[in-house]
């Protein structure tokens, strides 16, 4: 068997794999969620969540595509998006509330 035939394109991905590359850019965004709440200044909150955005954004791109299966691509960058939107935006309206009680 011959490097070309060890992959096989249309084989589908387990549910590990699958939710497993979609959660890391989740754990990973609550990582960058985290930090940002822990040592960025009051006044530069927004621009270290978008920064942690943008950082997720394209690690999900770099997880999606090196699980090398363009069945679903689109519906697990855009899962993998969404949920670090979502976890990133929980943490800027905290942060805001914060802020402004400062």
């Amino acid at each position: 068997m011959g490097p070309a035939a060890a992959f096989d394109g249309d084989a589908t991905l387990s549910p590990g794999v699958r939710y497993g590359s979609i959660g890391a850019v989740w754990l990973l965004a609550l990582v960058f969620a985290v930090l940002i709440a822990a040592i960025s200044p009051v006044d530069r909150y927004a621009s270290w969540l978008s920064l942690a955005l943008a950082a997720c954004v394209l690690l999900g791109l770099i997880a999606q595509l090196a699980t090398q299966q363009k069945e679903g691509f689109v519906n697990r960058l855009a899962a993998t998006v969404t949920g670090s939107f979502v976890i990133l935006g929980i943490f800027g309206v905290v942060l805001g509330i914060v802020a402004a009680a400062q």
